[in-house]
């Protein structure tokens, strides 16, 4: 599969333009200078640090390590604790911040039933086993009398890719420039491009 690499800076560059109107530019811009959560709001220490196990397992970021990782845990977290959701959820399952919790207690009951201990004291690998066991609901614990495996696993990896392309250095990687809502688009045709928006690198990708 070919992936096209994009000129870094585009969505940074973009934001100082009349291309984007205010409202969105303060949201993108407010996004760019989030610090990374260190103190959570909604969950406790150990289901957050659970959380963010899980996440870094589901999104990978270890090109970031060294520049601005994108906080995926962080951004759920202050979800839940504005009491902001997608206006829906499966008839099987509770409200989204007591499914959270009680997912997050249940990826920790799997992993010390599978793996004799806590989820975030797993290796990689393990973590792996476990969220591939709650995927596929191959999975025992109390926590999932509450809460269906197989739909927590489907919420938290539609959660954690959410706040990963909601982000504009995200947006970036994919060469997305969405946010140019000030003039409208024109050119909405099958490999027909703005002017504005990015054009992929020649001899990139693989």
């Amino acid at each position: 599969m070919q992936v096209k690499n994009y000129p870094p800076g585009t969505v940074l560059a973009l934001l100082e333009t009349d291309l984007v109107t205010p409202q969105t530019r303060a949201a993108l811009i407010e996004r760019l200078e989030e610090e990374t959560t260190a103190t959570p709001r909604f969950f406790d220490d150990h289901a957050f640090d659970t959380l963010r196990a899980a996440c870094a397992r589901l999104l990978p970021q270890p090109e970031r390590a060294a520049l601005q990782t994108i906080d995926l845990a962080g951004v759920i977290d202050e979800r839940l604790a504005k009491g902001e959701g997608d206006g829906w959820r499966y008839d099987v399952m509770p409200p989204d911040g007591e499914a959270f919790r009680s997912g997050l207690r249940g990826l920790d009951e799997s992993a010390r039933d599978i793996c004799g201990r806590s989820f975030r004291e797993l290796d990689e690998t393990a973590q792996d086993v476990i969220l591939l066991a709650v995927q596929g609901g191959k999975v025992l614990g109390e926590a999932w009398q509450t809460v269906s495996p197989t739909r927590f696993f489907e919420e938290l990896l539609a959660g954690a890719t959410e706040s990963y392309y909601s982000h504009p250095l995200a947006q970036e990687e994919i060469g997305y420039v969405g946010m140019a809502d000030a003039h409208g688009w024109q050119f909405i045709g099958l490999d027909q491009l703005e002017i504005w928006e990015p054009r992929a690198l020649e001899g990139k990708g693989a």
